[in-house]
């Protein structure tokens, strides 16, 4: 199927955004999935530093290709008195305006909520910031590993060796994620009462959102998750054991009857299903030595394939621990045609993963990922902007 735009849910919807990194872009990346114009504003002379993390992609970088497909890119000095009018006439025809600029920089330049909010009353500005806009920590930058620390997920990742962050821009996915929702919201709230609402997300905030539950297991339990490596914090048996080839399977035991499932299909140690020891979750977890040493013999009688397939009869959860180029080839994602070409710089395709969301009889765009500018004349045009001016402002590097 091919994707036609004027048929998208978000078509007739134009984004701004001022954004860099991964949590912006991630956000506006999702709106134009669905047929929304967003308009990248970036730096001339090189654009989002995030087109600099590495070269991996045919030379361009891994975060940039999976951040920026479907967008049209304009280079704007933003310092400069013509950029912020061009600016300004692009802010005029939008619907949305997206920035994760550095703390205290929107509101220096008049792009803060409020003064847009009174400058132009139909925008929906979104801020996405590190700590939020008020606060003690305000005028503090933050990435995403910063984040992952201060809210406490690097001290429950990794084993008893030491600590870990999470392999993902998690923190930035989430900001990216609920700054994506904020704003479908806000554009419901819009078309049901023509009133346009603010919205502002934080990495902080919305990282700590998602490490609720190892909170609420801290303030109540009184101590907190134990780093365990690939084992289940807070339920047992929950994790990966090595089978006789040397590969891991992980596999998950969530109620009674999976647990008495286990003893009697798999581990063919019926006796255990009454085993005070292990009787329920919170016994296994507080005996999780004992049920380990168990486990993993039986582990070590059978090959991974094996394994899985008797798991998989006794209806117990169980997956291969896969390294990324087994993610790569999954047969799922070939099958389900997860996979789409997307064009890059230079003209290279490259295979990218269709958005998770399947929306009945809607295909999604997969435009192409913009050089830095591509589109510049294109939308200087569009605001009555000649080929001489456009010229003029880009010899006084405003664009």
């Amino acid at each position: 199927m091919t994707a036609h735009p004027e048929d998208l849910p978000l078509a007739g919807i134009t984004v701004v955004s001022v954004e860099q990194a991964v949590a912006a872009p991630f956000a506006t990346r999702q709106l134009a999935d669905l047929g929304a114009r967003v308009i990248k504003v970036e730096r001339p002379g090189g654009g989002d530093f995030a087109r600099r993390y590495d070269t991996t992609v045919h030379g361009e970088s891994s975060y940039f290709v999976w951040l920026n497909r479907s967008k049209e890119s304009v280079t704007l000095d933003l310092k400069s008195d013509a950029g912020r009018t061009i600016l300004e006439q692009l802010l005029a025809e939008a619907d949305v305006f997206v920035q994760n600029l550095a703390p205290g920089a929107a509101d220096r330049m008049g792009l803060g909520a409020q003064a847009l909010a009174e400058r132009l009353p139909s925008l929906i500005p979104c801020t996405i910031s590190g700590y939020g806009t008020s606060g003690p920590w305000a005028d503090r930058k933050a990435y995403d590993l910063m984040v992952q620390c201060q809210t406490g997920l690097v001290s429950l990742t990794g084993n008893e060796h030491g600590a870990a962050r999470v392999g993902v821009s998690v923190a930035d996915v989430a900001a990216g994620m609920y700054a994506y929702s904020g704003i479908l919201t806000a554009l419901f709230k819009r078309a049901t009462t023509g009133i346009a609402r603010a919205v502002e997300v934080s990495l902080f905030e919305a990282l700590a959102e998602w490490v609720s539950q190892p909170a609420y297991y801290t303030r109540f339990g009184g101590t907190q998750p134990p780093r365990i490596g690939t084992q289940h914090a807070t339920i047992a048996p929950y994790g990966a054991y090595t089978a006789a080839d040397g590969k891991d399977v992980l596999f998950t035991v969530q109620n009674e009857r999976e647990w008495a499932a286990l003893c009697t299909q798999f581990l063919r140690r019926s006796d255990l299903v009454e085993d005070a020891r292990f009787a329920t979750t919170s016994d296994r977890v507080a005996h999780r030595a004992e049920l380990n040493v168990v486990v993993a013999a039986r582990f070590a009688e059978l090959g991974s394939a094996e394994a899985m397939e008797l798991l998989e009869r006794a209806g117990i959860a169980n997956a291969g621990v896969n390294d990324i180029e087994d993610f790569l080839a999954h047969p799922v994602l070939e099958a389900r045609e997860r996979w789409r070409d997307v064009r890059i710089p230079g003209g290279t395709t490259v295979p990218a993963l269709v958005p998770p969301v399947d929306l009945a009889d809607t295909v999604p765009r997969m435009g192409a990922v913009p050089a830095a500018g591509e589109h510049t004349d294109r939308i200087l045009g569009g605001l009555g902007y000649g080929a001489a001016e456009i010229e003029r402002l880009r010899a006084e590097r405003v664009v």
